[in-house]
């Protein structure tokens, strides 16, 4: 049986150690004398930059705490994520975003280079055959996986999995373009988009979300860029009209998205990750998109495991347990004390990812519940 370390969000007496940063300190100084990481070893701190307007993402005060227990135990880390919007933009949201070196005590490099296109080839499983891991990521012999834990319009349910599987793999390969990269996880077949110009009201709600501006309309014509596209599906998610489309399925998406994350973490040996999963400001929506919704329950408090699945399992079943939040989406949809939130707001049988995570050897769904 998997451990999972908890610390509660809770601060029930007015001193540094009880409060969040505090005890993710205590939990990190008792996991570095584990001896995951060599002095001297560079150290990816992998974690997602959010996006303009969408700031709920793991905060940098506690980016910092990783990063200085990693160079207490003699490690040098950095922090690191793929290429979601192009390079140089990424990089200034994530300074706006407060993630700099400065404020994170390290340096914020891009994994898959300023282009988003430096990856290595990496065998995959059945459905995905073979994914582009970004080469910083593949390089690195030592990794903190940070998730922001949240909801997924595609996945549900978006923690460690999807911060490997989509955040560890880049948006296209130099040859094979984005059949390799997480596009691949995304769509079917070719990835051709469908637009249905009777639905369509001419609203250019697509053309602004499009992160690689390769989206236009000419004479009242939808066309787009098909070489440059990564396939992220944000335009289709935000048509008003459902007058944008691409093929998918939901069952072959949650179950790539493990075999993703064993080819990101195929790279590393035994006991060479950390993961910690932070459960505040649970929204709706993944951090890449250019809003953040408010949280559909209270802040729960912060997981870490070196069991990838254990820390998932764990993360969801202390969800399940939570109140929704009045004003909130969940709010909305009248869901009550007691429903699976995650399932009640997406209805994606979220679950699915979990159980494949575990049959393909990526860790334990049982495991022990360690507070501090």
């Amino acid at each position: 049986m998997s451990r999972v370390f908890y610390a509660s969000a809770r601060a029930r007496k007015w001193r540094h150690s009880d409060s969040m940063p505090g005890k993710l300190e205590r939990l990190l100084a008792s996991r570095m004398t584990e001896n995951y990481f060599d002095k001297g070893e560079w150290v990816a701190v992998k974690t997602h930059f959010g996006s303009e307007g969408a700031h709920r993402i793991v905060r940098p005060v506690f980016l910092r705490i990783v990063a200085d227990a990693l160079k207490a135990a003699g490690a040098k880390p950095f922090v690191t994520d793929t290429v979601r919007i192009k390079g140089l933009d990424y990089l200034e949201v994530a300074n706006r975003n407060g993630i700099n070196h400065l404020s994170v005590g390290a340096p914020v490099v891009l994994a898959d280079g300023l282009y988003g296109n430096d990856s290595i080839i990496i065998k995959a499983g059945e459905i995905l055959k073979e994914v582009a891991v970004a080469s910083v990521i593949h390089d690195a012999s030592a990794m903190v996986v940070c998730s922001h834990v949240k909801g997924h319009i595609n996945a549900g349910y978006a923690g460690a999995i999807k911060n490997l599987a989509m955040g560890g793999v880049s948006g296209r390969h130099r040859t094979c373009g984005w059949k390799c990269g997480r596009g691949s996880m995304h769509t079917l077949g070719d990835g051709i988009f469908k637009w249905d110009s009777e639905k369509c009201i001419l609203c250019n709600q697509c053309v602004e979300i499009c992160p690689l501006d390769c989206i236009e309309f000419k004479n009242r014509e939808f066309t787009y860029n098909a070489e440059i596209c990564w396939r992220c599906g944000r335009c289709t998610r935000v048509c008003p009209a459902g007058a944008l489309t691409f093929p998918g399925d939901d069952l072959i998406f949650l179950k790539s998205l493990p075999e993703a994350a064993k080819a990101v973490l195929s790279t590393f040996k035994q006991h060479k990750v950390l993961y910690i999963n932070f459960l505040t400001e649970i929204q709706p929506e993944c951090d890449c998109m250019p809003a953040a919704d408010v949280p559909l329950i209270q802040d729960i408090g912060i997981l870490v495991s070196d069991d990838l699945v254990a820390v998932e399992m764990a993360s969801i079943d202390m969800i399940r347990k939570q109140q929704p939040l009045p004003s909130s989406l969940a709010s909305d949809q009248n869901i009550k004390a007691g429903q699976d939130i995650i399932m009640s707001i997406h209805n994606k049988p979220y679950t699915i990812t979990i159980d494949e995570a575990e049959r393909l050897g990526l860790g334990s769904k049982s495991y022990e519940l360690i507070e501090i």
